[in-house]
């Protein structure tokens, strides 16, 4: 069995953002020279996501709204975690709800997708570098 390995770094400059990272992933997978196996997609920082979902821009913008009225930034006062001096004690609980991690069956060398299936990593409190980790195991 062959393993791979490769961070993905991202500097967002906003505080939240979507990314299809599905190219950069496909990429790690060529570079691997992996045709069957799993791949993991792992965000490596605590108010960060990777999830799979549609890439179509009136999806992410009902996520953006539906995670805002769940967990909204401001006033950051109702975190107890902003105590700390933190600002971004709703981010947490975004990442919490969207995701750390997806895995992937590779079939044949490419990602085994349904139709409009992407990866994206899922930002919650950018302006700042951050990595995902792309894992790829199998034969």
């Amino acid at each position: 069995m062959k393993s791979y390995r490769k961070e993905l770094w991202f500097n967002v400059p906003t505080r939240r953002a979507f990314i299809n990272i599905t190219h950069q992933v496909e990429d790690c997978l060529r570079e691997s020279k992996i045709k069957e196996g799993m791949c993991l997609v792992n965000a490596m920082h605590i108010t960060a996501s990777v999830f799979i979902n549609d890439d179509e821009s009136g999806l992410h913008h009902d996520y953006e709204t539906w995670l805002e009225n769940l967990a909204p930034h401001e006033p950051v006062s109702q975190y107890r975690h902003n105590a700390t001096g933190e600002d971004n004690g709703d981010a947490h609980l975004k990442r919490q709800v969207m995701g750390r991690e997806v895995v992937v069956a590779v079939t044949e060398g490419k990602l085994d997708f349904g139709t409009w299936e992407r990866i994206f990593y899922g930002e919650f409190d950018g302006r700042r570098r951050k990595r995902v980790l792309v894992k790829i195991i199998g034969e």
